[in-house]
């Protein structure tokens, strides 16, 4: 089976550039591990986050407010092309601070962005106490300040998946679910991809694995620095809408569920659920909002991020085997929007590296 394009992962990163290749007439094969991946696509908090994106590479910054001013047409587009409405709003964000070291530190970071050059702006603001009360009459009294944004917004990222892959399948997608890619083996002309169900040919291909792109570059020159890194969320029974806007590691669904996130491990593969950690989250989240007090906390999972050392993302096509490429980043959520509409089209150009140079892998070159 051949195609112009094989993009081996089925997560939002992989959905999302596939949907804007077929757009632009390519033939694109989906290679989807299956439920046996780590599906960080399904287990994340579902934010287009923009005010802390970019601390230390202003080209990042802007990436994300470029697709944060994407994400209303986008979102659209997903609606009238497939009926499903996939949550996205865009009322700003507050990250809530419990204390003045945290205060200082939000401070320091937008200090820090504000002296980058050619950074988008953000927007992004220091408020006190008082004044995150004014707009946010839910936030209790340990509450010193906030990091405000009017940028960042929220989405479903469950939906979002659902109506990628659907309108991709309607486009002419050819998806293959429980297919592990074993080997990818560069030939005169293209690739050759062997899965565990048989193999695939394409001119090009894709790599969209998140944690398993690491091991997938190897086969294609790729060096790419990536590794897992663990969250937790937990989640509450469905009450009326609280707050006004998204409370960074709080927000509520549409359905009326509220979300508490989230926790950063380093614990390599392991997904397995840390109750400590869960804890910790509530504890924090009832501090800052007391309400939340009375709810009951109805489940809860977690899940590994795709982090690379700087935590920015990584985007370069294979210098040694032209053509294959990776796409791989810990904001697929924020970034679905501008790798739909912006980054898929460079695919088909002649200069991807020159693009996105900044977020090539190069820059861990250290000597």
């Amino acid at each position: 089976m051949t195609s112009d394009f094989i993009v081996i992962g089925g997560g939002l990163v992989g959905a999302a550039v596939s949907y804007g290749l077929l757009k632009l007439g390519a033939t694109v094969t989906i290679l989807d591990e299956g439920d046996t991946a780590f599906r960080a696509s399904r287990g994340n908090f579902g934010l287009v986050w923009v005010q802390s994106k970019g601390d230390g590479m202003h080209e990042y910054a802007t990436w994300s407010r470029e697709s944060s001013d994407l994400w209303p047409n986008f979102a659209e587009l997903l609606v009238e092309e497939t009926g499903i409405n996939v949550g996205h709003h865009r009322p700003g964000g507050l990250e809530l601070c419990l204390d003045e070291a945290e205060y200082m530190d939000f401070e320091n970071s937008i200090n820090r962005m504000h002296n980058q050059p050619n950074v988008a702006e953000n927007g992004r603001r220091m408020i006190s106490g008082d004044e995150v009360r004014r707009m946010e009459p839910s936030v209790g009294p340990e509450v010193v300040g906030a990091s405000y944004c009017p940028y960042d917004g929220i989405v479903n990222p469950l939906y979002t998946l659902r109506a990628l892959h659907q309108k991709c399948i309607e486009s002419g997608l050819i998806y293959r679910p429980d297919h592990e890619v074993k080997k990818i083996i560069p030939q005169i002309r293209g690739f050759k991809i062997i899965t565990n169900e048989g193999y695939f040919l394409s001119d090009k291909v894709i790599l969209a694995a998140g944690n398993g792109n690491k091991a997938l570059g190897e086969f294609v020159g790729l060096d790419i620095p990536t590794g897992p890194e663990r969250g937790h969320i937990v989640v509450t029974e469905r009450t009326s809408p609280l707050f006004n806007y998204v409370l960074g590691a709080i927000r509520q669904t549409d359905e009326g569920t509220v979300m508490l996130g989230a926790t950063k491990e380093n614990v390599g593969f392991d997904s397995g659920f840390n109750f400590e950690m869960a804890a910790k989250i509530i504890d924090k989240a009832v501090r800052k909002i007391p309400a939340l007090k009375k709810l009951r906390m109805i489940r809860s999972w977690s899940a590994l991020r795709i982090m690379s050392p700087d935590g920015f993302p990584i985007y370069e096509e294979s210098s040694n085997f032209p053509g294959a490429f990776v796409i791989t980043c810990h904001s697929g959520v924020t970034l679905a929007a501008a790798h739909a509409l912006k980054l898929a089209p460079e695919l088909l150009g002649n200069d991807f590296n020159g693009k996105f140079n900044a977020f090539s892998p190069k820059r861990f070159d250290v000597r």
